[in-house]
């Protein structure tokens, strides 16, 4: 195949070495990582060199041009019907377009050839797989890829697979020993995302009211990953629902330690809290211990809310201010201020901060972006929706979590 590949190159004159290998590295990502010497039980060579609608085929590719590609890998397996990196070419080329139907049924066809290379086999079954997962069958598509990796228990991308599966059927036990597995096989940390699926596996158990063990799941993902974030605030509404405040405000207080940056995930936990026990007290000098260490605009405007509280509205207007020094698109900020500002009957003070309203209107100040592939999500989430990616959603201007260091 490869001395086939390098024919074609030589006929399209003297290109330079770094096309070359841009070739061959893009045909290898088409035909599923299948550029290698392929042996049949008849020694005949898979693609004939006088192929040319195959390479022309490839050619159309290089070029982004999917349609004229399928077109020319269409007469290839006319021409020889035997051309087993044609089909899966074009099998990947219709799981790409969306047409499913007839990806599945050319992996179906190279499946059930005789005497097919064992490996080659197992490879168009995997593929089967990801036609079932593009389709949305998932249960196939799991059926299909457990079959594979029976025959490849070390194969990691195949693990990746199945593990992604378990994640949109939300069957995170399962989804928590397929990454076991992984870890095993696959150097780095894992220890992060194994703690996420703990937690949500004890979310559904505190949904069900197995709370001992819902807090056993949240505790042994603290133990997995000390900078889980989500457990320690799942575990503090668990104690919490069960009326034990200090314990409660113990795990809350823990994410302020841990990340900074999340700490406005646990200020109205916290209030709440206090407010069950009558003091408040200890809520402003959280606060105020947060705005010292942890100088965010954020911070600054919960301070704010608390003094309004106690009466001390010099106090709330400084901390609106330290809070727009900060960030002067914080709308909450400068709503709030402007609210104070009203209630002492102060309309010029009000009038003069116009001006910078206006410059700063609809400018949401808690937008998130995941720093692997630049997702903006209108909530904070631990696993980014568009790349999969656990811990690497934070708050924009804001460092990357970095919850898995």
């Amino acid at each position: 195949m490869l001395e086939s590949v390098w024919q074609w190159f030589l006929e399209l004159g003297g290109q330079q070495g770094l096309l070359f290998s841009i070739i061959a590295l893009m045909i290898g990502l088409v035909l599923g990582s299948w550029i290698r010497p392929l042996k049949r039980e008849t020694g005949k060579a898979i693609v004939s060199k006088g192929d040319k609608s195959f390479f022309k085929g490839i050619q159309y590719l290089l070029s982004n041009d999917h349609d004229q590609a399928i077109e020319e890998f269409t007469k290839s397996v006319r021409v020889n019907s035997d051309t087993i990196e044609t089909y899966v070419a074009l099998g990947n080329l219709y799981r790409s377009k969306g047409d499913i139907d007839r990806a599945i049924r050319i992996r179906q066809n190279i499946i059930l050839r005789p005497n097919i290379d064992e490996q080659i086999k197992i490879r168009a079954i995997f593929d089967l797989g990801k036609d079932y997962r593009k389709g949305g069958f998932l249960n196939r598509a799991l059926r299909t890829f457990l079959e594979v990796a029976e025959q490849s228990p070390a194969n990691v991308e195949i693990l990746k697979e199945i593990e992604r599966i378990y994640e949109e059927l939300r069957d995170w036990e399962n989804a928590y020993e397929t990454r076991q597995k992984i870890a095993r096989l696959d150097k780095g940390d894992h220890q992060h995302i194994l703690a996420h699926y703990l937690v949500e596996t004890g979310k559904i158990c505190q949904e069900k009211g197995d709370l001992s063990r819902a807090r056993s799941l949240f505790s042994k993902a603290i133990s997995t990953h000390k900078r889980c974030v989500d457990a320690y605030l799942h575990l503090g509404d668990l104690y919490f629902a069960k009326q034990e405040y200090k314990k409660a405000i113990a795990a809350w207080k823990k994410v302020v330690e841990i990340i900074p940056q999340f700490t406005f995930l646990a200020y109205r936990r916290l209030e709440g809290a206090y407010s069950q026990m009558k003091n408040l007290g200890p809520v402003g000098i959280f606060l105020k211990e947060c705005a010292r260490s942890n100088s965010d605009a954020f911070t600054h405007m919960a301070l704010a809310r608390y003094l309004y509280n106690e009466n001390d509205v010099e106090g709330a207007l400084r901390e609106t201010e330290s809070a727009l020094a900060l960030d002067p698109s914080f709308w909450e900020a400068r709503k709030f201020k402007g609210e104070i500002l009203l209630s002492q009957g102060r309309e010029k003070d009000v009038v003069t901060d116009y001006g910078e309203i206006m410059e700063h209107l609809n400018m949401p100040y808690l937008r998130f972006r995941c720093s692997q592939c630049g997702f903006e999500p209108s909530e904070l989430q631990w696993e980014c929706p568009q790349c999969n990616r656990w811990d690497t959603i934070g708050l924009i201007d804001s460092p990357a979590p970095l919850l898995n260091k």
